[in-house]
């Protein structure tokens, strides 16, 4: 089980997801010598402070002879700044407690750093494996810690479609399957990552903005909007409704999604979401390179149109002991819709 201590660190982390990237949200606490909580800190937006540095700020003296808790094993180099492991020597603390090891070679030895300095160091600090899926501090940083260990963007797919499975009609028509709630629920997750990714053919298709926008409908500003990546050989034209939206487009005439997400890692882009269509979520599927995926089903009927998926390689359509299977980790309902959350990678067991 995870210490008491914990939630109000973890709680701190999840105020950060979604904004730090390419750093991971991190959440920090303080306590003074007595066991008081003296300083809070989360990671601030790419170049500013992070979590432990925010809150030794707000702690100021009171710091000294206390206890740092992290959800993130404190940094030990010098990026955008400084080392947090360093500042927490010179703020005397006297014990600090973290959830992960950092495992972003650079930055790691913090907790080293600190136990040379003769600071009593605990952690990491986790859970038993079968509790991953559900564990809440794992999926504040998740996107984060798989992406350093897979060297690659964090991918999350997304689709919504009716109970038949269908994401558009036979002529192509999907404006809109799903109701306000869940397409608002998933306008909240394109404001949570680094970049949105569709094919030709869905901007073809749809002429979609690919914006994100706020509980309200209103689009953000375009330091808030992530990167529109479009995947395919097929030009698109200049007028096309994604040339005018605020934020940068990328077209990136390939078919290759490793080339793809080589080229956002390279751009430290940390979390990507596949919105469309078919073709490309079967691509990525077949590449392996699916980590998550936001289904949002319609209690609705087409009988006939387009597939989810659609592609080869994946086992679909093929025999029952090729099936792919997911981890649901969330489940919402959203208005008539149900939204569900769910981990890969999948087992290929029945």
């Amino acid at each position: 089980m995870l210490p008491d201590f914990f939630a109000d660190a973890t709680r701190l982390s999840w105020s950060a997801f979604g904004s730090t990237s390419p750093n991971p949200p991190v959440g920090a606490v303080i306590e003074d010598a007595s066991g008081n909580v003296v300083g809070r800190g989360a990671t601030e937006p790419a170049g500013g402070r992070h979590a432990e540095i925010v809150a030794l700020a707000e702690a100021g003296e009171r710091a000294r002879g206390g206890r740092a808790i992290v959800t993130l094993e404190p940094c030990n180099h010098i990026g955008r700044t400084g080392p947090c492991s360093e500042a927490l020597i010179t703020a005397g603390i006297a014990r600090v407690d973290y959830l992960f090891a950092d495992p972003f070679e650079p930055a790691s030895g913090g907790a080293d750093a600190l136990r040379a300095a003769g600071i009593e160091v605990h952690g990491p600090y986790l859970p038993h494996p079968d509790q991953l899926a559900s564990w809440a501090p794992v999926q504040a940083v998740e996107a984060w810690l798989r992406g350093v260990k897979n060297k690659r963007p964090y991918v999350i797919l997304k689709m919504a479609a009716t109970l038949d499975g269908r994401v558009a009609a036979a002529d192509r028509t999907s404006q809109w399957i799903t109701g306000d709630a869940a397409r608002q629920h998933a306008h909240t997750r394109r404001a949570q990552v680094d970049a949105i990714v569709v094919g030709t053919g869905t901007v073809l298709s749809d002429d979609p903005k690919l914006t994100a926008r706020n509980a309200t409908g209103d689009t953000l500003p375009p330091a808030s909007q992530p990167l529109r990546v479009v995947v395919g050989e097929t030009p698109i034209p200049e007028t096309a409704t994604l040339w005018t939206q605020p934020g940068e487009t990328v077209v990136m005439p390939t078919r290759d999604v490793r080339e793809v997400l080589r080229h956002l890692h390279d751009r430290e882009v940390v979390t990507v979401l596949v919105e469309g269509g078919p073709t490309l979520a079967a691509a990525f599927l077949d590449a392996g390179m699916v980590d998550e995926i936001n289904f949002y089903g319609a209690p609705a009927l087409l009988g006939a149109g387009l597939n989810a998926v659609h592609g080869h390689g994946m086992g679909l359509g093929g025999t029952i002991a090729h099936i792919q299977r997911f981890t649901p980790r969330e489940v919402h309902r959203l208005g008539n819709d149900i939204g569900w959350i769910l981990t890969a990678k999948p087992s290929h067991t029945t």
